[in-house]
């Protein structure tokens, strides 16, 4: 009776997976309280284990590697919020379903948002300046939702566009204070009700806005 053979990874399983092994190596050692510009390329190599020579089949550089964190951070976000967004829930409950989102996305990848509001304010021009980006792609696509549910005579583009970023702003200023520090698998009932009370209290404030120039002061 002949043996099972034994399936062997190919090349390009390897090549991903040591990719992959790279970008969780970085994350770790920000976890380790590094900062991004902090890290050296053999810092990262050697807890691959692999030499600093291998690390450019996968990355240019270390700011390539930052980019792709960068990337894939946000895209697992992107995709819970729409998510939320393609599931019809009534007004009442977008600001409860969009908190609720966030905290399980820090929960479930602690370390990229670790990456994230830390290196949005770090050293690296080129990832600092990504992040930024990535946060004014979600508070246009915020703009856009938050548009359906004010009258389009009272607000501009620009002023639901600050409205948004107030709310993205507020609620990752109360994750990061409040989440961060608390050990996993602890109730977030507490951090989610206060983001959602902050977010309703700007929402209240927005409820009385007139912007200067809107098609009701023709």
């Amino acid at each position: 009776m002949s043996r099972p053979q034994k399936r062997h990874r190919s090349h390009s399983d390897t090549l991903i997976n040591t990719r992959q092994a790279l970008l969780e190596a970085v994350l770790e050692l920000i976890n380790r309280d590094k900062s991004f510009d902090g890290i050296s390329l053999r810092e990262v190599t050697r807890e691959v284990g692999i030499t600093p020579g291998a690390f450019y089949r996968h990355f240019p550089d270390m700011d390539s590697l930052g980019l792709e964190l960068v990337t894939s951070s946000f895209s697992t976000l992107r995709t819970m919020l729409i998510t939320v967004r393609a599931n019809p829930i009534p007004e009442e409950l977008i600001i409860r379903r969009s908190v609720e989102t966030f905290v399980t996305y820090v929960r479930a990848h602690r370390r990229q948002f670790q990456f994230i509001s830390r290196e949005a304010f770090g050293g690296v021009a080129v990832i600092r300046n990504a992040i930024n980006d990535e946060f004014k792609q979600l508070e246009i696509e915020l703009a856009s939702d938050l548009a359906r549910l004010v009258s389009s005579d009272d607000w501009s583009e620009d002023d639901l566009q600050m409205l948004a970023s107030l709310m993205i702003g507020s609620m990752i200023q109360i994750v990061t204070q409040q989440l961060m520090g608390r050990p996993r698998g602890e109730d977030d009932a507490e951090i989610i009700q206060k983001a959602e009370k902050q977010l309703r209290l700007i929402a209240l404030g927005a409820n009385a806005w007139h912007s200067s120039g809107a098609k009701n002061d023709a």
